[in-house]
């Protein structure tokens, strides 16, 4: 059994039912974001599902110069303020940067570090100082054992408050593959493991300038992830991700989730 750990007014781990993890990519605006934190409370309150909101202030590792990014650290975390503040509930965004590591820790919950920089030390160190929750992104180039030396790092950094976060594991080009016994394998650390299931079907580089993505999927690995036992599940979504500014061919439409949510808590509920 993985440690429990608390997370504003949402527990995580231990014997806890499945939380959940959600918002869309990125911050596209105010009213948007707003928008879908308030459809994602009426879901969750419904069927009794702790939730931690999720959306990205900047987007630092976008396939394209071009593509969009966000508002920036700090109209960002303004507006991520206000979601905590009017709803009431934790949140969540990447760090790229040790200069951001401060200002983001007067904000968010939980500060989370991206998979393409889960091994850079001088961040997770800096990120780990603050005390804050922190979660970890398992790089796609890492094997799940791999993660133990990134919960060292913490854990010696006087911090352990850590969440896990698969994502998939590069397959050849333009693929990612989700291996169900890094979820196991990872909870034997000892911390609280989360499955992302967008990003898991993401298609990196895959349509050129922008990554694709294959949402068909989405139900059927988070089905599998869930019946492991972890302890939390993460998703992208948006109102309409055809028009999502980015990761949309991934990202689950909010209409959807009530459904698959019912799903995957009548699993959860079997396997605890």
């Amino acid at each position: 059994m993985t440690r429990e750990i608390t997370i504003g007014n949402v527990k995580i781990g231990g014997p806890r039912p499945l939380a959940l993890i959600a918002g869309p990519c990125v911050i596209e605006n105010e009213a948007a974001t707003l928008r879908c934190a308030e459809r994602l409370m009426t879901i969750v309150n419904g069927l009794s599902i702790p939730l931690i909101f999720k959306a990205s202030y900047d987007k630092a590792n976008r396939t394209s110069v071009t593509s969009f990014r966000g508002p920036g650290m700090k109209e960002g975390l303004r507006i991520l303020a206000k979601v905590k503040e009017s709803l009431g509930i934790p949140v969540v965004s990447d760090i790229h940067s040790i200069e951001q590591v401060q200002p983001a820790a007067e904000v968010l919950d939980i500060l989370q570090i991206p998979a393409f920089l889960c091994r850079q030390t001088d961040l997770v160190v800096e990120a780990a100082r603050t005390g804050c929750v922190v979660n970890v992104k398992k790089g796609q180039f890492l094997a799940p054992w791999d993660m133990e030396n990134v919960v060292g790092k913490i854990v010696a950094s006087g911090n352990e408050q850590i969440i896990l976060t698969e994502r998939g594991v590069s397959f050849g080009y333009n693929n990612l593959v989700s291996d169900m016994r890094s979820l196991p394998i990872m909870r034997r650390l000892g911390f609280p493991v989360v499955f992302d299931a967008t990003h898991s079907v993401q298609l990196p580089g895959g349509q050129g300038g922008t990554s694709g993505g294959q949402r068909e999927f989405v139900e059927y690995l988070s089905r599998a992830a869930v019946a492991t036992g972890i302890d939390g599940i993460f998703m992208e979504v948006h109102e309409d991700p055809s028009k999502a500014l980015c990761d949309g061919p991934n990202s689950i439409p909010l209409d959807e989730l009530p459904v698959l949510l019912k799903k995957l808590k009548a699993i959860d509920a079997i396997v605890k």
